[in-house]
């Protein structure tokens, strides 16, 4: 079967992404989370000398972390894969640009040549000349020479080159603070929560990270060639406390992005319906629909689809706003768009010649 050379089909997911205005959150209620195990079927993973596959163990982790935030009811999961199969690279982030996922997580384990080497590690994407993270990176990418018609599907790519990257990065500079934001929290929750080594958050040339429209992240959970590693790695407990530790990244990331302001401007002295009929041409209106330190894109696939997005930085604090208009029946229905989309505690805040009112 013939498949599309990866760069050209990326290019048209990238320029799609930015250039379509109806694409990314218009149609998920919900945070979508895309989950990937990695290796699967005749792709092992790392090699092991005590008979453990980091295919398996990876799928396990996942599936527990799927069931974890699966029991929030604001957050849907979706899987590259949850049996033992193979799935190209390629395919693993179609999947969640398709899904138009808030986060993409995948999920390994590592190995090298000394006994010594453990901890976990969290990578995001990055051309780095650091030697060993080309090498993690150069091991990772390697799963390409499984797929079919690899020479067609990665024209123009190879593994042990870190230039082959460069091209595509761009793709993913726009979510860069988010997936170190991400990483980070992964991290620390093994180094803090589980008491375990932490290598800390790299950067490198993964292609399944490189493929995909969203803040995105790839779990090194150990090594699977250090014997304190590969028994926690491979125990029921291991697995269980490192999908808790992966579960409660997520949900930190996700409540960190969304801390709506709790204190809304309301204007007592006037109604919709004097302000419709008596309008100010120097009163301009906007939707406030969150509030948080981060400092995001203010782009309309970051809030759920909601256009016009604008924000203010007030001391350490980011605002961010959906619309702008100096009708009032126009912001208080974009208000009612911007509730229905979740943004439960969204309120209306006023301008006058470009001051903010009460």
């Amino acid at each position: 079967m013939k498949t599309t050379p990866i760069y050209p089909l990326l290019l048209f997911i990238v320029l799609l992404t930015f250039l379509n205005p109806f694409n990314t959150y218009a149609q998920n209620d919900k945070f979508v989370v895309v989950l990937d195990a990695g290796h699967g079927g005749h792709d092992k993973g790392k090699p092991n000398k005590k008979g453990f596959h980091e295919k398996d163990i990876a799928l396990s982790v996942v599936l527990k972390v799927g069931r974890l935030l699966e029991k929030n009811k604001d957050i849907k999961v979706i899987y590259t894969r949850k049996t033992d199969v193979f799935v190209d690279l390629f395919k693993r982030g179609k999947i969640a640009n398709e899904a138009n996922a808030d986060l993409f997580v995948s999920v390994h384990c590592n190995a090298a040549a000394s006994i010594q080497a453990h901890g976990s590690e969290t990578f995001v994407l990055g051309v780095h000349r650091n030697q060993t993270n080309l090498n993690v990176a150069k091991a990772e990418n390697s799963v390409i020479y499984l797929e079919d018609n690899h020479q067609e599907t990665y024209k123009g790519y190879d593994p042990n080159r870190p230039e082959s990257l460069i091209g595509l990065t761009l793709a993913q500079e726009e979510y860069l603070d988010q997936s170190i934001l991400l990483a980070s929290l992964v991290e620390g929750q093994f180094k803090d929560n589980l008491k375990r080594k932490s290598r800390g958050v790299k950067q490198a040339g993964f292609i399944v990270l490189h493929q995909t429209v969203m803040p995105s992240i790839l779990v090194e959970t150990g090594f699977v060639t250090n014997p304190s590693d590969i028994k926690y790695l491979s125990s029921v407990n291991g697995q269980n406390k490192l999908a808790e530790s992966i579960s409660s990244a997520v949900l930190k990331y996700k409540s960190s992005l969304y801390v709506n302001n709790s204190e809304p401007e309301i204007n007592n002295n006037s109604s919709s319906d004097s302000m419709e009929l008596n309008p100010d041409s120097n009163m301009v209106y906007k939707v406030q629909i969150a509030a948080s330190k981060n400092d995001l894109a203010a782009k309309s696939y970051n809030f759920k689809g909601l256009k016009t997005i604008s924000k203010e930085k007030t001391g350490a604090i980011y605002r961010y706003f959906s619309g702008e208009t100096s009708s009032y029946s126009e912001i208080e229905r974009l208000k009612t768009e911007a509730i229905n989309k979740g943004y439960k505690s969204a309120y209306i805040v006023s301008y006058k010649n470009g001051k903010r009112i009460k």
